[in-house]
């Protein structure tokens, strides 16, 4: 009884959490867009009408994304990132933020690249996504490593573990495919999984 309530609730955390955080922060960006721009519907259209901030925050996030795709606005955006970390609060917490939004998107140099196995000799057979691949000269020559990060108690929190790189083995799942994997606890797992 103890170790179901345990997994259940653990389940339900991590169900829970990321959708609370997600709805709360769509919930702000809402209401600050919202606060903008009823003053402006109550000038244009003589009265203020709800929800008119969905519609504005939908515009909003698309024209971000249309500017953040062009070559000036890439630079533009750039420029006002590294204005706006140089405040000491506000880069504690956007850069973190930013990175993990970032390990997420599989078009981010910066993001996992594919999921990975490596053949652990003191853990076994262990699942990651993997972050890096570099090589490394200890006085012996070039070694090819892999950097692998290994979710533990749930997605957004992990281990960094480096593996030679002849450990690791790459199945023919997407990056997608892993994170449903690790937040269902392995039950997504396929029946047959193929090295690509």
């Amino acid at each position: 009884m103890m170790a179901w309530l345990r997994r259940s609730f653990i389940t339900g955390l991590v169900v829970t959490v990321p959708l609370i955080i997600s709805v709360a922060a769509l919930v702000w960006i809402f209401g600050i867009i919202d606060g903008f721009t009823a003053p402006l519907s109550q000038r244009v259209l003589g009265r203020a009408i709800p929800g008119i901030g969905i519609l504005m925050t939908l515009l909003f996030v698309v024209i971000v994304g249309a500017i953040a795709t062009n070559v000036i606005g890439r630079r533009i955006l750039a420029t006002a990132e590294n204005w706006l970390v140089r405040v000491p609060v506000f880069k504690t917490i956007y850069s973190p933020v930013k990175q993990l939004v970032a390990a997420f998107s599989p078009d981010n140099e910066y993001g996992f690249k594919r999921v990975v196995m490596v053949e652990d000799p003191n853990r076994g057979l262990v699942m990651g996504f993997l972050t890096k691949e570099f090589t490394v000269d200890r006085g012996r020559g070039p070694e090819s490593l892999v950097a692998v990060f290994v979710p533990t108690n749930h997605l957004y929190l992990g281990d960094i573990q480096l593996y030679p790189r002849e450990w690791a083995f790459f199945p023919d799942l997407s990056v997608e495919e892993g994170i449903r994997i690790f937040l269902t606890g392995g039950m997504s797992l396929p029946g047959r999984i193929k090295g690509s």
